[in-house]
């Protein structure tokens, strides 16, 4: 693991010094500094209404913190999804879906109590559909894998505890114009949605597909093969 990385906040504001304890509730990791490896996503970030943003930039240490990266090794698309059913407000539409939200926060959730700085998807706009319609037994595990890797959405770093906040330190911003990074997010948005409409099956991979009322029913649990096959696709 590296030991200190570049990272980037996109904001309406210039934020020299990140407060720990401020910010949304119902944030993908909740509360926390969102921040990203790419400059020209936190340029999209900044400008989520037509006004110019800032790209800020930071060097971030990570010698000594507990880092869990959510995309790598042990990890799942499940373990993901549990963080995000567990922070953010999902509109659940059917009877599975509320029995799926128990079954995957009890069966996939990691243990965040001692993370430090956690690494994984961005659930934004279309991305968070996606999820939700995984949830309500709408589209199947395969769907949601393959549906986060479209759009080239990248990851997001998320400084959690109050030791992380200390170890980032502020070295400047660029500023990000709304009318070139407004509409290079909405297309990625639309880039991502469309990728997802247009993919194309075979008869297998639809005989074969996994829906969140088959985990349920077969009590699958992270380790379960035909999760991971998908999974590694």
């Amino acid at each position: 693991m590296e030991k200190e990385m570049i990272v980037y906040h996109g904001s309406q504001q210039i934020v020299e010094v990140p407060e720990f304890g401020v910010g949304k509730k119902y944030n993908d990791y909740g509360p926390g500094f969102y921040c990203t490896e790419n400059s020209e996503l936190a340029r999209e970030w900044a400008c989520s209404v037509r006004n110019d943003g800032y790209a800020n930039q930071y060097w971030l240490r990570l010698e000594g913190m507990n880092v869990m990266h959510l995309t790598r090794g042990e990890f799942n698309i499940l373990n993901w999804l549990a963080i995000l059913l567990e922070n953010r407000k999902f509109d659940i539409s059917s009877p599975v879906g509320k029995n799926a939200r128990e079954f995957i926060l009890s069966r996939f959730k990691p243990d965040t109590a001692n993370v430090d700085v956690m690494v994984g998807y961005r659930a934004d706009d279309s991305y968070f559909s996606f999820a939700e319609d995984f949830v309500n037994n709408t589209i199947s595990l395969r769907d949601l894998n393959l549906a986060m890797k479209l759009g080239t959405l990248g990851e997001q770093v998320v400084l959690l505890s109050e030791r992380s906040f200390g170890q980032i330190e502020f070295i400047g911003y660029e500023v990000a114009d709304y009318r070139e990074y407004y509409y290079k997010r909405a297309r990625r948005d639309q880039h991502a949605r469309a990728s997802y409409a247009n993919r194309k099956k075979n008869l297998q991979q639809l005989m074969d597909d996994i829906f969140v009322l088959d985990i349920m029913r077969e009590d699958m649990k992270d380790d379960d093969p035909r999760l991971q096959s998908i999974i590694s696709e």
